[in-house]
């Protein structure tokens, strides 16, 4: 069976390969402190069912300790090396089989392997707390290769880090209008994809959250960046399909054979 890509919102996906459904990022709320889900209903409970979890790092729009309290007792969940340390309510989901990892770590789920690979992003857990647990991408490798960026900035070296991938699931937006260093807007999601050359790409991480009360602020910021990545894209990789999906939508993606 193809890869099968399903988008649920924000950084929250499915990448269904080899038998086996890996889960980035779950964030299933409808509101998340000053920020509130304005587009696309919440995920359905089919949405937490999930063999692998990949958390990339601590900021709480990516570890959703509620969010991760919906998966079965028993699932599997990656987190960065220092998780532990860092975000003590963890300790809670005493049913999930939670494992730390770092950069070139690799974890074996069913027919697939996840190759844990470095990002360039703040990834401490806000709004307090030392730096200890670094920002991570993921590449799940089974019948294809799909890298899952989290958070991250371009970075030198980052195609080699990342290794040869089909599909590049890819932040290009963010929840507010401005987006700071070490993120992807657009025009870098599209100078990424030139260097890591994937046969297909899905942008992610745009148009779910936004600030309250910033609905009429530069609205533009939140409903235009899936369009103006595709657009670069087609400028800087102009031989990367990219399917730009809506909420809940899914799709599979060309792959190498």
């Amino acid at each position: 069976m193809p890869v099968e890509i399903t988008w649920w919102g924000h950084a929250t996906c499915t990448v269904e390969d080899a038998g086996t459904r890996v889960l980035t990022d779950p964030l299933f709320t409808r509101r998340l402190a000053h920020l509130r889900r304005r587009r696309g209903a919440p995920p359905p409970p089919s949405a937490a069912r999930a063999d692998l979890v990949l958390v990339s790092h601590l900021h709480a729009d990516h570890l959703h300790v509620p969010s991760l309290a919906r998966l079965a007792p028993g699932t599997r969940v990656l987190v960065p090396r220092g998780t532990g340390r860092s975000v003590p309510g963890l300790r809670r989901l005493r049913g999930l089989r939670i494992t730390e990892v770092g950069p070139g770590d690799a974890v074996a789920s069913g027919d697939v392997t996840v190759r844990v690979v470095p990002a360039e992003h703040d990834g401490r857990r806000l709004p307090v707390g030392p730096h200890r647990a670094p920002a991570l991408g993921y590449v799940v490798e089974g019948e294809a290769r799909t890298y899952f960026a989290g958070d991250t900035g371009l970075f030198d070296g980052m195609a080699e880090a990342v290794g040869t991938v089909d599909v590049a699931l890819l932040p290009v937006g963010g929840w507010g209008p401005y987006l700071g260093p070490h993120h992807l807007d657009p025009e870098r999601a599209a100078q990424a994809l030139a260097r890591l050359a994937p046969r297909s790409a899905v942008p992610v991480h745009y148009g779910t959250y936004w600030p309250i009360g910033m609905d009429a602020v530069r609205p533009h910021e939140f409903h235009t960046p899936g369009d103006e990545f595709v657009r670069q894209a087609a400028l800087w990789a102009p031989d990367v399909a990219v399917h730009l999906l809506g909420h809940g939508e899914r799709v599979r993606p060309e792959v190498a054979r």
